[in-house]
């Protein structure tokens, strides 16, 4: 017994000591890494800026989390870790795991034809899947982009209804679904259909009920109603174009599944965890959810059901960034060391993605390969070909009205300081829209091929047998081979 007490006093001691030398040296280093990752957003601290909040998750538990800059500009309203934010994107694996918890009780499959569920839909004489919709090989044009070329803004209220219509005028694809892979807004809106379709509840209530209040995340909603007030929430904002101030953004779009989850960094990580614990879903979810998709060829993406599989300096890990409006979101996960990282922002610029990155390289940086540089592409893309020099004679064929029955409006294009230009836009009924059009003047890169300079928009013009111009093609990012048709000549 005198023994026993010997020895266990002396491993007592040994603890103690080991404690006494250990503890201040880690938590030195714990201060030193916070300092660093303070660093990172040290830009956003300045008075009067809006900023993001940080959440760090390591082993089930947020090991840092803080706010920096303001919520809310007017109020003068600090952001905190339970400040909420729209995340934009990063809200697409919410809609996948409703779509695969849907599957799990035999409401729907991944391999269904979606008009099964949205009739309404063209048949475009190819079957395209669920499974297209959640991987972005279904060729459907991107709704955003659609309405951007409408001339509706993100600050204009629109609704379920209202993306439906316009998706269902599109009488083309981009390309056979399948063969290709094209981020697509469209196809998680369309998830949000099918989720009210097949489980009789709104998006909203079915994630509500099954995802967000089991997992304990009680500041986390799917926003189907601009009016709808939201506590802690941030507004959004972008630097103002005069170099001094901000300007609002928040948009008032009440469609969901493909953005629209407003949530905080310290639910989030909630959520996060429950890729390692299985709670919602079980391991069948979780390993569907992450499982990449193929095209057509066998060709593996990157792409999983609403999320990115790929390394970061040679660690596995698995993303989702978010854009819209003013708000910026990246939620970045290295399930091999069961660390994460949250980053939720309120400014346009606020890059969330790459300050999360630099977060991770803090902790983890001793386990990765060391940075690559990132090396210049080269050659020319659609829009960076050289520009030639037409005259106001060589313009003129193409001045005039053109509708395109795919987006219910007619662009007036005209001769804008010598350049090709949408100098109005009308809406079904011939009326001068009132909203700004998206669209500056077009450089000539050939005869009868016209481009934006710096953005992916493009014009290709068609001409008959006697070579008069009598219509055009527009390509616009996500969305390919819009018709527009000449209505008349220019007034």
């Amino acid at each position: 017994m005198v023994i026993w007490r010997r020895v266990t006093s002396g491993i007592l001691a040994g603890l103690l000591i080991f404690m006494a030398a250990s503890g201040p040296a880690a938590s030195a280093a714990e201060d030193k890494k916070a300092a660093a990752v303070d660093e990172v957003f040290a830009d956003l601290t300045k008075p009067g800026s809006p900023g993001c909040a940080l959440g760090v998750y390591r082993d089930g538990k947020i090991i840092y989390s803080k706010g920096y800059g303001l919520a809310n500009l007017e109020e003068n309203v600090p952001i905190t870790p339970e400040s909420v934010f729209d995340i934009g994107s990063t809200s697409k694996q919410f809609t996948a795991a409703s779509i695969l918890l849907l599957e799990e009780r035999g409401k729907l499959s991944v391999n269904d034809d979606i008009r099964k569920y949205i009739p309404e839909l063209p048949d475009y004489g190819q079957k395209i899947t669920i499974l297209h919709l959640l991987n972005h090989t279904s060729g459907l044009r991107d709704y955003l982009t659609l309405m951007d070329l409408a001339g509706i803004n993100t600050d204009s209220v629109t609704t379920d209804e209202d993306a439906l219509q316009i998706i269902a005028r599109q009488k083309a694809l981009n390309f056979a679904p399948g063969s290709d892979w094209l981020y697509s807004n469209t196809g998680f809106f369309l998830l949000s259909v099918i989720v009210k379709r097949a489980s009789g509840k709104t998006l909203r209530e079915f994630a509500a009920e099954n995802i967000f209040t089991p997992l304990g995340m009680g500041h986390t909603q799917f926003r189907d109603n601009h009016t709808s007030l939201i506590p802690n929430r941030a507004l959004a904002y972008d630097p103002n174009e005069k170099g001094a101030g901000y300007t609002l953004d928040v948009s008032y779009f009440e469609q969901t599944g493909d953005g629209a989850v407003h949530t905080s960094v310290e639910d989030l990580q909630k959520w996060d965890e429950n890729f390692y614990t299985g709670k919602i879903g079980g391991k069948e979810l979780l390993t569907e959810i992450q499982e990449t998709g193929k095209l057509n060829n066998g060709k593996a993406l990157e792409y999983a059901k609403g999320l990115f599989i790929a390394d970061y300096r040679g660690l596995h890990a698995v993303r989702h960034g978010g854009s819209w409006g003013g708000y910026r979101a990246e939620l970045l996960r290295f399930p091999e060391q069961h660390f994460s990282v949250g980053c939720l922002c309120n400014l346009g610029d606020a890059s969330p993605s790459n300050r999360a990155e630099r977060v991770a390289d803090i902790y983890l940086g001793a386990l990765m390969k060391p940075k690559e540089e990132k090396k210049e592409q080269g050659g020319e893309t659609e829009n960076e070909k050289k520009t030639i020099s037409l005259g106001a004679e060589q313009l003129k064929p193409y001045v005039g009205d053109y509708w395109s029955a795919e987006l219910g409006v007619t662009y007036r294009l005209g001769i804008v300081d010598g350049r090709l230009q949408v100098a109005a836009l009308l809406d079904g009924a011939g009326s001068l829209r009132t909203m700004n059009l998206p669209l500056k003047p077009f450089a000539a890169t050939a005869l009868d091929e016209f481009a934006m300079e710096k953005v992916h928009v493009s014009l290709h013009f068609q001409r008959d047998s006697n070579q008069v111009v009598k219509g055009f093609t527009l390509d616009a990012g996500r969305t390919r081979g819009l018709i527009f048709a000449r209505r008349d000549a220019a007034r």
